[in-house]
């Protein structure tokens, strides 16, 4: 009997730590070295210009829930920017309806974007940031529409639609 305690407790204890590495703040694991960026500035600084919702996905690495970004319905001509900093990030033209809930788009535009490896959630994924200030926009998949397969699932929350 205590053969079996001893065998749960161990079990649980091991899950605990494997579970830790996954369930900590994703800004600590998807962390982008700040002096890499353009614009650079500390949380007290973001969060005087950013809205709360704004702040928790771009700087911590957060995700919006799904179907409640007006961007998601916008297909106006235009240009998408980053909300933190204003750098054109993708154009309307490349916008497609993926059925997510989240703005989906085929390509940015050149230069706009950087990536990193995103290994929270269970899973490896290839996580989209803003070249000039690090920003968290979403993540990039590759089950997209030609002429480039990928699928870059943008956090609305994250970028601002400029008309054109």
């Amino acid at each position: 009997m205590k053969k079996r305690y001893f065998l749960q407790a161990g079990a649980v204890t091991i899950a605990t730590v494997w579970l830790s590495r996954y369930l900590t703040d994703r800004s600590q694991v998807m962390a982008l070295p700040k002096n890499q960026f353009e614009i650079t500035k500390n949380d007290a600084e973001w969060q005087k210009i950013l809205t709360p919702e704004q702040f928790y996905v771009l700087r911590k690495h957060g995700t919006e829930r799904a179907g409640t970004s007006p961007l998601d319905k916008q297909y106006a001509k235009g240009t998408y920017i980053c909300a933190a900093c204003n750098l054109p990030l993708f154009a309307s033209t490349t916008k497609f309806n993926s059925g997510t809930g989240w703005p989906s788009f085929y390509a940015p535009i050149d230069g706009a974007i950087g990536t990193s490896i995103d290994k929270s959630l269970f899973m490896t994924r290839i996580e989209v940031h803003c070249r000039r200030c690090g920003g968290h926009l979403g993540h990039v998949f590759d089950d997209g529409p030609a002429p480039t397969g990928k699928r870059y699932c943008m956090n609305g929350v994250a970028m601002k639609f400029v008309a054109s």
